[in-house]
């Protein structure tokens, strides 16, 4: 019996339900799941949003499109969802808390971690944190949140054929700090997290110099790369796959994929947005909750 998955249609004033509708029709979609969309899709359900704008309405709807999927899956009526994109000024306009989908779908399903990994075959990238000033990074990169997640990383990344994966950090600073020289953050939080991972037998190195540790793990080195902050992650494993990268939600109770892009409202309701991450964010969606199926 083919899994059923839940897909979101994001933002209705953006692609969203474009690229949802042509996944959910997709052959390689349909031959591994059974595809169920949430949220408005419908040309007359969409007549109701301003293509391309920001308004609270948009975001509200989005907001509610995550609501149903997550109730479906935490009730077992789905086996896992897939998210089209929402954007972050539309759910403020609507009053709603959440930066976005990651820390929404931590307080729905009542998880005590949340973390976003960007998967490809080509690299995976973890981001220790995510939607956060830059001038706020380094006082967010406390022991307890590396530890956290590299603890998550380790024991979430045997779903994604690692058993026993091999897993590297990135310095903050350039040089990974130069022993001090140029900030003091990856000797005093980021190493000692590394080494009490060790510890605990878990293969975790670094911290290592981030404008050279990419490359590394794409040459096979290391299995995954933790980031300090968004863009460190997100620019390399883009320009390596963009299109065939999938966000993943780690420390879920249920198994939640999403695409790699953004709401894109210059192109909204012109009929040409690729659905080519969307698709790839499905079919991995339906083998993730084939695999937990299994185990």
């Amino acid at each position: 019996m083919k899994p059923r998955v839940a897909i979101t249609a994001g933002d209705p004033a953006g692609i969203g339900p474009e690229v949802a509708v042509k996944a959910a029709a997709d052959p390689a979609v349909t031959a591994i799941c059974e595809p169920i969309l949430c949220g408005p899709y419908q040309p007359d359900e969409l007549s109701a949003f301003a293509r391309g704008r920001v308004t609270p309405e948009a975001g509200q709807a989005a907001y509610f499109a995550i609501v149903e999927a997550v109730d479906a899956a935490l009730a077992g009526r789905v086996d896992a969802i897939a998210t089209a994109p929402i954007n972050k000024e539309a759910f403020a306009a609507a009053g709603l808390p959440w930066k976005g989908h990651t820390d929404l779908l931590k307080h729905l399903t009542g998880a005590r971690h949340a973390v976003m990994m960007f998967h490809s075959e080509t690299l995976r990238v973890v981001l220790a944190t995510v939607h956060i000033p830059l001038e706020k990074v380094s006082r967010a990169l406390t022991a307890e949140v590396i530890d956290d997640v590299i603890a998550v990383t380790a024991a979430e990344l045997p779903r994604f054929g690692f058993p026993a994966p091999r897993i590297a950090v990135a310095g903050l600073n350039p040089h990974a700090g130069e022993n001090g020289l140029l900030g003091t953050e990856d000797e005093r939080v980021l190493r000692p997290a590394v080494e009490r991972a060790r510890r605990e037998s878990l293969d975790v190195s670094g911290p290592f110099p981030a404008d050279t540790l990419f490359l590394r793990a794409m040459k096979g080195e290391f299995d995954v790369v933790v980031a300090c902050y968004h863009d460190q992650g997100l620019i390399p494993v883009k320009m390596a796959a963009f299109g065939k990268a999938v966000n993943v939600t780690l420390g879920l109770p249920i198994v939640r994929t999403s695409v790699d892009h953004g709401t894109a409202f210059d192109i909204a309701g012109k009929g040409i947005a690729d659905p080519g991450s969307m698709i790839e964010a499905v079919t991995l969606a339906a083998k993730l909750a084939q695999h937990r199926a299994r185990t």
